[in-house]
């Protein structure tokens, strides 16, 4: 349920509603809007005022709530997920993302621009890694995407270099003045990657990986959540909530295309979800063409529609000669594709009243 707090309430009483929703073994989630702060409540509580049991709110903790002081109204949140809800919170989260290597400078992913991530698949070569690096640096990306740790269908498909890819990862950041994304695959790999990384990155198979969801959530650091493969968006939101309710608030949701019936393309690129997601959840939402169509050529117009449906960004494969990638060298564009693509992303984004970060 929400608790609603009047306009003029003051700070005491939201702190008297927080001691007493403790005192009945539930936790309070404030979130503070310009005109009105609302107290999310966690817990199952039935109908006995048993947390922990099975049922509906209970109509007596509801009025001795409404009883309380500065506390204007109590309503029950309809979705399974509640702190991904925008019932829950109705003011749209603006996840920052520090870099490191340049002082003072965030990434703010969420709100008015929409943020270019971009890089190889797979980090193969320093070579390799610091030439796309440059590259898409310097037509406007500025967050570095590449994979260390790769999940691969055959167990004979190449599997990233480990922590030597993070490192190259890491030099590409500090020599361009780029943050990092890139995926972590066990709740193990944690701390390794997050030494290294300024975004996790949660793939498509581990979406529903409760044990690594609740290992990054206790991070607090950037975390993409990539929608799985066959998941509904309520399985999706459901994952975002196992992080959030670890306490880390700094989580992205990215549409990657779900498997469908359909053979042309590697993935069904659903860009139908952009604007859903915006209607159901104040998360910000990534969208990644690359692994949502499979094909190159398909990549730049679905990158200008995921803009014009309110993707807050896009996160894009982009090698040297993806002919001769290790991985996913269909799906990845040219340095040269990349850099024509951009403008256009450009005119797409102003047109409906929104830019792109440059720095």
């Amino acid at each position: 349920m929400i608790v609603v707090m009047k306009a003029n309430c003051k700070d005491e009483d939201i702190d008297h509603v927080m001691h007493f929703l403790a005192n009945h073994g539930l936790s309070g989630h404030p979130s503070r809007g310009v005109q009105r702060t609302v107290i999310g409540v966690l817990g199952a509580v039935g109908p006995t005022g048993v947390p922990g049991s099975i049922g509906g709110i209970n109509p007596g903790l509801g009025e001795a709530l409404e009883g309380l002081a500065g506390v204007e109204s109590v309503l029950r949140v309809s979705k399974p997920y509640k702190l991904a809800s925008r019932e829950f919170h109705p003011i749209d989260t603006t996840v920052e993302v520090s870099v490191p290597c340049v002082a003072g400078r965030k990434v703010s992913i969420g709100g008015q621009s929409v943020v270019m991530m971009a890089g190889p698949c797979t980090v193969e070569s320093e070579k390799q890694l610091m030439t796309t690096a440059q590259a898409v640096r310097e037509a406007g990306a500025v967050i570095l995407r590449g994979g260390a740790f790769k999940p691969s269908t055959s167990p004979y498909g190449f599997r990233g270099l480990g922590e030597d890819g993070l490192k190259l990862l890491a030099k590409a950041r500090d020599e361009f003045g780029m943050a990092v994304i890139t995926e972590v695959m066990t709740p193990n790999d944690v701390p390794l990657v997050s030494e290294y990384a300024d975004i996790l990155q949660i793939g498509t198979r581990n979406m529903q990986n409760y044990f690594l969801l609740d290992e990054v959530g206790r991070t607090r650091m950037p975390v993409m959540l990539k929608r799985g493969m066959s998941a509904t968006i309520e399985e999706w939101l459901l994952a975002a909530e196992y992080i959030l309710s670890q306490g880390n608030p700094n989580v992205i949701l990215c549409e990657r295309g779900i498997r469908t019936f359909e053979k042309a393309t590697r993935n069904t690129m659903d860009i139908s979800a952009i604007p859903l997601i915006k209607q159901l959840s104040h998360l910000p939402i990534i969208s990644d063409p690359s692994q949502g169509t499979g094909r190159r050529d398909l990549v730049a117009p679905m990158t200008l529609a995921s803009i014009a449906a309110g993707a807050d960004g896009l996160i894009i494969e982009v090698h040297p000669n993806p002919d001769e990638a290790l991985k996913d060298g269909a799906q990845s564009l040219t340095i040269t594709q990349f850099q024509d693509l951009m403008p256009q992303a450009h005119a797409v984004a102003t047109a409906i009243g929104r830019d792109i970060i440059m720095e």
